[in-house]
């Protein structure tokens, strides 16, 4: 009934793992295997990146609130100019350092 059954193997095609064989892992690791060793960034990408993620620490800092009393609502200091303003544009400056960082080729000089 069923035209495109599939038909098994005979047993002389189908290969049995012998006992001796080692997985690709337990021969020498992935890295040993591969032609390419080196590291995907260098020593400047990631000076750049730990400045993008400093910047990024320093934006939440400044938009963290003082030392006020909870139950005052004191609108000079909640919409103030460092808040509202300074500290988003330096999270978003420290993203965009991030991203240099990434995007960033290492010159033939650093390869070398």
């Amino acid at each position: 009934m069923a035209k495109n059954k599939p038909t098994p193997k005979p047993a002389a095609e189908v290969k049995q793992p012998s006992a001796t064989a080692k997985p690709a892992a337990a021969k020498g690791g992935f890295l040993k295997n591969s032609k390419n060793q080196e590291l995907l960034f260098n020593k400047t990408n990631y000076i750049i990146a730990a400045v993008g993620v400093l910047l990024i620490i320093l934006g939440f800092v400044l938009m963290s609130g003082g030392n006020t009393d909870p139950k005052v609502f004191n609108e000079a200091e909640i919409y103030s100019f460092r808040r509202i303003t300074l500290a988003p544009i330096v999270v978003l400056s420290g993203f965009g350092v991030i991203i240099l960082a990434i995007l960033k080729k290492p010159s033939q000089q650093d390869v070398a």
